[in-house]
């Protein structure tokens, strides 16, 4: 405690009772237990703690809500102090002239939403767990969701970002503008880096007209094949979907089983939601023209007739990864990235293979989660083999081994592995550069 005794502007947690959950986060992996827990309320305990941290030695591990799930708000090596940001100050502002709002690291992404669609705009990302992160974690590991389909990641909605970095000072880099091309981007350095060249206290996000129509699907299918090539055909004849959801048999065989009363009944050997939001999508033309394209496909299509039908839809979506991790609480989830194109080409490679898998998530933009339900129970070494498998099938067609959830502990071995060596090089080179004495998150990502 002694090192922290006079820290301004701050509270400070050094009871083990109080770290342990700091060790964990919503993945698999277990971090230590840190030397304490900071909870800054302004720039002057940050300054500070950047001071202490290259006096005394120790790493700063940034961290949200926890709801990470690759391990990146977690402490390793001996000594890591955790910088929780939950009661960073700071409003939520939203200026409809610059079709923009501000928001500080602290604030829920649910609340972020809200604010956003109480004056008619809509900020699309939308992670399984937005009701309960953080936006700082959402910016820290860049992340997706169902909307990411048509709308892209969290970078695509982020206009400037306000970041501690090493000389313990809060910079802003880009503009409350769209257009901002005074140099490189660097606020963009910053999305998805994990916390490991400063920490994010806060953004000013970019906004849309929320949308007026919804059209919601539900798609059944007698064969599960059918599905693969659906993403592709429907983007090729001009059909955006804002959102495409899949579920893979195994996923569909483990609701009806043991899920919830409207899961046993879901229909098909595999499924699909399919949402569209663009203005026209609940004219007759559009549904017959949609209807046209899926031909047999869709003949057990379920179109949602108002609002609680497309949230009940929405339902069995969401709670699928909390149910599966209920049900198998080791599991590992992995969320690769194939493009459109090679759908079918993945999955017949992952048979091949011979991982024991169940898969759903964004068909639409290829970001399959694939569960290996058995981890717990599976031998360390082929458990890493297993994994290291399917990244390469994923990165063979095309794609990455990670689509939204990041890299921090969880991929960092697979990552250094199989990467372009001169993309690392680059990241150590940047890293070295804005954090020479290394305090900031270390041993994530690279």
């Amino acid at each position: 405690m002694a090192p922290f005794r006079n820290l301004p502007d701050a509270t400070v947690l050094t009871d083990p009772d109080a770290l342990e959950p700091y060790r964990h986060d919503e993945s698999h992996v277990l971090g230590v237990l840190p030397l304490a827990v900071v909870r800054p309320r302004g720039p002057a305990a940050l300054k500070e703690l950047v001071r202490l941290a290259k006096a005394e030695g120790f790493a700063l591990v940034p961290r949200g809500a926890g709801t990470g799930k690759a391990g990146g708000c977690l402490p390793t090596g001996q000594r890591a102090v955790v910088v929780d940001f939950s009661a960073w100050p700071g409003e939520l502002r939203v200026s409809p002239q610059d079709l923009s709002l501000s928001a500080p690291a602290s604030a829920l992404l649910r609340d972020v939403k809200a604010a956003a669609a109480a004056q008619g705009f809509f900020y699309p990302p939308d992670p399984n767990s937005w009701e309960s992160c953080a936006l700082g974690g959402t910016l820290a590991t860049n992340a997706g969701g169902p909307n990411a389909c048509k709308y892209g990641m969290t970078r695509h909605w982020v206009l400037s970002v306000e970041a501690l970095l090493e000389d313990g000072e809060i910079h802003t880099f880009g503009i409350s503008s769209v257009k901002a091309n005074a140099g490189p981007a660097l606020g963009q350095l910053l999305i998805g880096s994990e916390g490991i060249f400063g920490f994010i206290v806060g953004a000013t996000l970019r906004l849309t007209p929320m949308p007026r129509e919804y059209t919601t699907l539900l798609l059944p299918v007698k064969r599960w094949q059918d599905l693969l090539d659906l993403p592709g055909r429907l983007c090729g004849a001009g059909y955006l979907p804002s959102a495409f959801e899949f579920f893979d048999p195994a996923v569909l065989s483990e609701l009806r089983a043991h899920g919830p009363e409207e899961a046993r009944r879901l229909p098909g050997e595999a499924m699909a939601i399919l949402e569209f939001d663009e203005r026209g999508c609940t004219s007759e033309p559009f549904l017959e023209g949609l209807l046209d394209l899926l031909g047999p496909v869709a003949e057990g299509l379920e179109v949602a007739s108002d609002e609680r039908q497309r949230q009940g839809i929405w339902a069995v979506r969401r709670m699928t990864s909390a149910f599966l991790k209920e049900r198998h609480p080791k599991k590992v989830s992995e969320d690769i990235v194939v493009p459109r194109s090679r759908l079918g080409e993945f999955f017949a490679g992952l048979e091949r293979l011979g991982i024991p898998s169940v898969s759903y998530g964004h068909l639409g933009d290829g970001n399959l989660h694939v569960n290996l339900l058995a981890a717990g129970e599976t031998e360390p070494a082929l458990l890493e083999r297993q994994l290291m498998d399917l990244f390469r099938l994923s990165m063979s067609l095309g794609g990455t081994l990670s689509g939204e959830h990041g890299i921090g502990l969880a991929k960092r071995d697979a990552f250094l592995a199989l990467s372009d060596p001169g993309q690392i090089q680059t990241l150590r080179a940047i890293k070295q550069a804005l954090d020479p004495q290394g305090i900031f998150n270390p041993g994530k990502v690279i």
